[in-house]
């Protein structure tokens, strides 16, 4: 969590949403951690469709895409910001953090944290798109809480178009670029493999058969839902509400599409999308949201 924000939130208020967002669907893995931790709080979820996949971008358009995004959540009024996306929170997220109003976590850090608390021979191997594995950010905090871990990182850059195509773990493309991807880390044997991206839990039973059950696949979901609710307790911020919480989700694209295969994400039904441009918060409702309303 990024604590230059904390000066502020007494003008947050305990009934506003968790605001989330990531490059496309994969930031839906952390919004259903959030919300088994969290289950009477309301989210807003950005999914930045148009634009995915962020790990092939520079920093700098990354900034600028986090920074876009941020200001569109910013609108709801949210009581803190989880850039549930690990090329942003590698690459963007600490100084932008800075200039925003309310709380805003990112996941490298839970993530890196439990990885350290979690290898028992002090060897950790890093999985991510190109620019998280370029930032170095995943080794650098991973070796914050203990100098002595051995720390292997490898780029996946296939793995988030496969998950946004809404292949499953199974399928044959995805279990060949499972295989050329990770068979340098099955070699090397670590105890632990971090998952640096939350398009990847999706892949999870077919990367944990690929390198055994010795080792241990860490997904960021768990970790930042524990952590968002351990920093809302402590701010006072926990949702007074009786009630289930809710989601609503925007997307710079293809809602349809989002509404079909998110499902499988957060592991219930998403039956209203709506599309929203970044740059002008000007808002378009999805032909599914027509369909249900005609």
């Amino acid at each position: 969590m990024e604590d230059g924000t904390l000066a502020n939130h007494s003008a947050v208020s305990p009934h506003a949403a968790i605001a989330v967002f990531d490059s496309g669907l994969g930031g839906l893995t952390v919004v259903r951690a959030l919300r088994a931790v969290l289950p009477n709080e309301d989210f807003i979820y950005f999914g930045d469709t148009a634009r995915v996949p962020y790990g092939n971008k520079s920093p700098e358009t990354v900034a600028r895409f986090t920074s876009e995004i941020c200001e569109f959540l910013l609108h709801f009024e949210p009581k803190c910001i989880i850039a549930a996306c690990h090329t942003a929170s590698a690459s963007a997220v600490p100084d932008i953090a800075r200039q925003l109003p309310v709380p805003v976590l990112d996941v490298v850090q839970p993530s890196a944290e439990l990885a350290a608390r979690r290898t028992k021979d002090e060897f950790v191997a890093v999985v991510g798109t190109e620019a998280t594995i370029a930032s170095g950010a995943y080794e650098r905090a991973i070796r914050a809480h203990n100098p002595r871990i051995r720390v292997v990182q490898q780029s996946c850059p296939l793995f988030v178009p496969i998950v946004e195509e809404g292949r499953d773990f199974d399928d044959p493309i995805t279990l060949l670029a499972i295989r050329d991807y990770l068979t340098p880390i099955r070699k090397l044997k670590p105890d632990v493999v971090l998952l640096g991206c939350t398009h990847y839990p999706v892949l999870m039973p077919a990367l944990q058969e690929f390198l055994g059950t010795g080792v241990e696949l860490i997904d960021s979901g768990d970790a930042v839902a524990r952590q968002t609710r351990n920093m809302l307790a402590d701010l006072g911020l926990l949702s007074p509400a009786e009630r289930p919480g809710t989601v609503q989700c925007y997307v710079s694209d293809f809602p349809q599409r989002f509404s079909a295969i998110g499902a499988r994400f957060l592991g219930e039904p998403l039956p209203h999308v709506t599309r929203a441009s970044v740059g002008s918060w000007r808002l378009f409702q999805s032909s599914a949201n027509r369909a249900a309303s005609a």
